[in-house]
């Protein structure tokens, strides 16, 4: 999942469950759900509550706040709010409030109930049945069924429709999702069917044993036929729209302001408590956090350099967590690239100069770690081999790409002049800066800056108009793939087109591993030795939050938050 902004996603932390799972025969059961809900109040579960808002939470006991509401900033306006056109954190955030899946994540990422109660695995992680709940509704009082997801998933896979996501069904490994995309087989033939109402049968063409986690993704939330056959590309506007998530979408000023009210149809609306939902677009980092201090905003982002002395001052207002993102330079494999990208030598010496410790240590200052793989260390069940220029010290690898470049016929008698792009933002603006002043004192490179709203910046990554592109990758699941996969020839999110047969093949084999672990590895020094891309930091959830906003989830790093979840206690500010 791409992400406009490297404090842009929210990760929090704790050690509670709002459910209990148990497995038995591949079925995971909902039990002894009013004992676990309690002990997760202390998290923000949302409560067990009238359908009005009670003067103390029902749970914790904490006084509420009359005003139940949630502002938060936005870098970028999110480019669509169609589950199944997704692609971007942004737009995620919005769409978890506004629709609901099959599954949801609790505040340490792990799964609970959403539509479907509980599901059951068979033929070896190859077919998933799931159970709908028989009070799931759309928000105009339709009962949603198991044809609201078949219809959705065929949406996403149709190459009529054109979601940028298609991939991710392919990458779940749903029966047919490739031959459909290639044109080869109708939508109908996509493995899954409603064999009733309520009970949805995926069969899958490998063993996918995390399918269930892939589908609190966006790609797989279900969508309201008629609205959309009614509306065309109008239905996801204020007032057309139909979802079925906790929120309903009240008001959409693009690129000033959306919000988002509580959904009276939701099956669990009684549990919860925030009532309006408000989404800022304030592309400046500094102005958001002027809006914060002026009370305009409970959430945003940190900007570069300010997390120390903000800790210092608001120590219960400033958090820094991990998340499972990392930011990387994207290189222009293709024609449509400088020809020297396509050297090796030169896409290492651009790596090796790149100085890590000063961007994480020096500009962000946020907790940051320097990147020299592209999985986050994060990331459940995987620990990288850590490539060999990695363990050199910067002066080495100064060296190291001097002698690349010239090796590559570059230098001060033949300089190298590249474009580098991102989306507006001044922690990537000086990013960029940095990275340029970098390559041009080490290497003579003059790097032209180009910076672009996000929706244009999209384009333009997905057409190659490019050498360098800034970007930012959220894992969509927490397994290394979600990583991983973006660098396969077949991936849609591989805007740089790196091709690699051996990358191709190790991923396609992982799928049928009980242990991929070292296919994993062998992407991952295949990605450093070839220096696919460039990777620079993985990323910390550096954000402000007014310290009346509870039920934040510190546990995920996925950093998967509902505002569902959240409250507002009486303020002690």
């Amino acid at each position: 999942m791409q992400t406009p902004s490297p404090d842009h996603c929210e990760n929090p932390n704790s050690t509670l469950h709002p459910f209990d799972f148990q497995f038995i025969s591949g079925e995971f059961r909902l039990r002894n759900h009013l004992i676990a809900l309690a002990a997760a109040a202390g998290l923000g579960i949302g409560a067990m509550a009238q359908a009005d808002t009670p003067s103390h939470h029902p749970l914790t006991g904490e006084e509420l706040s009359e005003t139940q509401t949630f502002t938060y900033r936005m870098l970028d306006e999110a480019p669509t709010l169609d589950p199944q056109l997704n692609q971007d954190s942004e737009g995620f955030d919005i769409l978890r409030d506004l629709f609901e899946g099959l599954m949801n994540q609790d505040p340490n990422g792990e799964l609970v109930p959403g539509v479907a109660e509980r599901f059951a695995s068979s033929n070896g992680n190859r077919t998933f049945t799931f159970h709908l709940r028989d009070n799931a509704k759309w928000s105009n009082g339709d009962p949603v069924t198991t044809r609201d997801f078949v219809y959705a998933w065929r949406r996403a896979v149709d190459p009529a429709v054109g979601s940028p996501y298609a991939w991710y069904v392919e990458l779940a490994g749903v029966m047919n999702a490739s031959a459909i995309q290639a044109g080869d087989m109708p939508p109908e033939a996509l493995g899954v069917k409603a064999l009733d109402p309520h009970t949805l049968q995926v069969d899958l063409d490998r063993p996918v044993p995390y399918f269930a986690e892939m589908t609190t993704y966006a790609t797989f939330f279900p969508t309201h036929r008629p609205t959309i056959e009614a509306h065309g590309i109008a239905w996801t506007r204020p007032g057309n729209l139909v979802s079925n998530g906790a929120y309903v979408l009240a008001e959409h000023v693009p690129n000033e302001y959306h919000a988002r009210t509580r959904n009276p149809h939701y099956w669990d609306n009684e549990s919860t408590i925030v009532e309006r939902v408000t989404g800022l677009v304030v592309n400046d980092e500094h102005q958001a956090l002027t809006r914060y201090f002026a009370d305009e905003v409970d959430r945003t982002g940190i900007p570069a350099g300010q997390f120390p002395n903000l800790k210092e001052q608001y120590p219960d207002q400033t958090h820094s967590m991990p998340a499972l993102c990392t930011y990387y330079y994207t290189i222009n494999h293709t024609e449509t690239g400088h020809p020297a990208l396509r050297d090796r030598r030169v896409r290492s010496a651009l790596s090796y100069a790149f100085d890590r410790d000063i961007i994480v240590s020096s500009l962000l200052k946020g907790g940051q770690a320097p990147a020299y793989n592209f999985t986050h260390p994060a990331t459940a069940g995987f620990d990288p081999t850590v490539p060999d220029y990695a363990r050199m010290t910067q002066a080495e690898r100064d060296e190291a790409a001097r002698e690349l470049f010239a090796a590559a016929g570059y230098g001060p008698e033949n300089p190298l002049q590249l474009s580098l792009i991102y989306n507006t933002s001044e922690s990537h603006k000086k990013i960029a800066t940095v990275a340029s002043q970098m390559w041009k004192q080490k290497l003579g490179v003059d790097i032209k800056l180009s910076n672009f709203e996000w929706k244009t910046y999209l384009v333009r990554r997905k057409n190659q108009e490019f050498d360098l592109s800034r970007a930012g990758w959220c894992g969509d699941y927490n397994e290394a793939s979600t990583f991983l996969d973006v660098m396969t020839s077949s991936s849609g999110a591989n805007d740089g087109k790196f091709m690699d047969a051996r990358v191709d093949e190790l991923m396609e084999q992982s799928r049928t591993l009980d242990d991929p672990t070292p296919n994993y590895r062998e992407v991952e020094a295949i990605l450093a030795s070839e220096m696919a891309m460039i990777p620079i930091y993985h990323y910390t959830s550096v954000f402000m939050l007014k310290p009346d906003i509870r039920g934040w989830p510190f546990g995920n790093v996925q950093n998967n938050w509902y505002s569902k979840d959240l409250y507002r206690v009486k303020s002690a500010r």
